[in-house]
């Protein structure tokens, strides 16, 4: 088979880097970051968290090949400030979104573990109707 080993697509190693900058001598403030040992799963996050800041022009990601694992991610801002530091905030607004996510989830479960049983619902939900308790984005 051409696939890799498993543990090829998410291990680093040895000396090699986990990000890797070149700067766009065609597009002014822009930068095309290569991101090594990650998917989609990062990509699409990491260009949705860009997008929602108001000194970016363009952000965008590929992944080149299924069989490689990397994706590209391409920034343009407006000249206010850096492809790089608009990563860098980007990256530190993830880890804090997806940290009250889970605290959130955690909460919700502790909640259920507090409460007892759940009836039991063919369709998986909590017999509750719709727009009622709370929504699983209500942060």
């Amino acid at each position: 088979m051409n696939a890799p080993n498993r543990f090829e697509l998410f291990v680093l190693e040895d000396g090699e880097k986990p990000v890797e900058v070149t700067e766009d001598t065609k597009i002014p403030n822009a930068a095309t970051f290569k991101i090594v040992k990650q998917d989609h799963t990062l990509g699409n996050m990491l260009r949705a968290q860009v997008l929602s800041m108001p000194q970016v022009l363009f952000a965008g990601y590929k992944v080149p090949h299924p069989l490689h694992p990397y994706f590209v991610l391409k920034i343009q801002t407006d000249g206010s400030i850096t492809p790089q530091a608009i990563l860098e905030q980007a990256c530190t607004k993830l880890i804090a979104t997806l940290s009250t996510l889970e605290a959130k989830f955690k909460r919700e479960f502790s909640f259920k573990d507090a409460e007892g049983t759940v009836p039991e619902d063919p369709y998986g939900g909590t017999g509750q109707a719709w727009g009622t308790g709370k929504d699983y984005l209500d942060f």
